[in-house]
């Protein structure tokens, strides 16, 4: 059996039928606007949402970093919850990009609530930078895949407007939350001024992801993936992948969550696990008990050939995916039940 890869739903490689799309392709340069494929791709990505325009990006962190970059300037501030992906795992980019400050929260589970949000942001006072953005990440990676659901998001949403500050979604798998909640993506462009939407996740594409927002800042957001090395040329034979994955593997994701769901169960029955995160999509996080030895744990699982990562003082993530096969489920399952001291 091949070897399973729970480290992430970033470890998917396109299936036969991806990798057929991307090869009939139809391309052009993209940098000049003229690849036909990144064409179709954008303006598909935001019809989803109810959104103008989309822009195709190498990765979600850079579709991040632009959307801060849009909504902020030197001497201005991001409110964020603490965990976020895009002030933890992005390099210290808010900083570097756009010479922001962030407003770190204390959410639940990686969710900030509308109080929160009002009671973070700062008086027109010297003293202080000016609260220019609020920005939700959806689903919680931090938080074990828990989820903004439209009325959270709708609540944050009327305090944003309020204060006119903008509001930016970190959707790195907002398609997990959107088949957990039951809400409808267009929904999405009544309350956000942008939203990141990554391509190579749960919904398999090898690389990429799409920023939406209105044209005009679109087209500034061009101009910043310039500049951030991000144009590209005959994008489209990846994009036609990211097209495939937005087409046909949005729905299969319920798979992943059942899978996901069924894991935590197993570990909830084990001796050697003190907690497991609720499990609400597609991340499993379970904390191992103080006399196991984590990286031992982790080799243990590597020697039944599952890759895992710790994700914190004696805590495991697992994340499922379409490359996770139910025969694969069953060997996952005994290396969980079988461990011992």
């Amino acid at each position: 059996m091949p070897l399973i890869d729970l480290r992430s739903d970033t470890v998917t490689k396109p299936s036969p039928a991806m990798l057929e799309a991307m090869f009939q392709a139809q391309v052009g340069d993209d940098v000049y606007s003229e690849d036909p494929t990144v064409n179709e791709l954008q303006a598909y990505g935001a019809s989803l949402f109810g959104m103008e325009a989309g822009l195709f990006c190498p990765s979600g962190t850079m579709t991040n970093q632009i959307g801060i970059k849009l909504h902020t300037q030197p001497l201005s501030e991001v409110i964020c919850d603490r965990t976020s992906h895009i002030y933890l795992y992005e390099a210290g980019g808010i900083a570097f990009n756009s010479a922001a400050s962030v407003k770190l929260v204390d959410g639940v589970r990686g969710k900030i609530s509308p109080e929160q949000v009002a009671t973070s942001i700062n008086p027109d006072n010297v003293h202080y930078p000016v609260s220019s953005l609020v920005s939700l990440e959806n689903t919680c990676n931090k938080g074990g895949g828990a989820y903004y659901t439209i009325s959270e998001i709708a609540a944050i949403s009327e305090v944003c407007r309020q204060n006119r500050i903008a509001l930016h979604l970190d959707g790195a798998r907002v398609f997990n939350a959107l088949v957990a909640s039951g809400d409808d993506a267009r929904e999405y462009g009544r309350y956000f001024n942008t939203i990141s939407v990554c391509l190579s996740k749960g919904l398999g594409a090898p690389v990429g992801s799409l920023l939406l927002g209105p044209k005009p800042l679109i087209e500034q957001a061009k101009r910043v993936r310039k500049v951030l090395g991000g144009g590209w040329r005959q994008a489209g034979y990846l994009a036609a992948a990211g097209l495939y994955a937005l087409q046909n593997n949005i729905q299969r994701l319920q798979v992943d969550h059942d899978r996901a769901k069924q894991l935590g169960n197993v570990l909830q029955q084990t001796s050697y696990v003190t907690e497991v995160t609720p499990v609400d999509t597609n991340i499993v996080i379970f904390t191992l008990a103080p006399e196991v030895n984590m990286n031992g744990y982790l080799a243990y699982l590597e020697e039944k050939g599952i890759l895992a990562t710790s994700f914190g003082p004696q805590m495991i993530r697992f994340v499922t995916h379409l490359d996770l096969k139910e025969e694969m489920m069953a060997t996952v399952e005994d290396a969980i039940t079988t461990f011992t001291l």
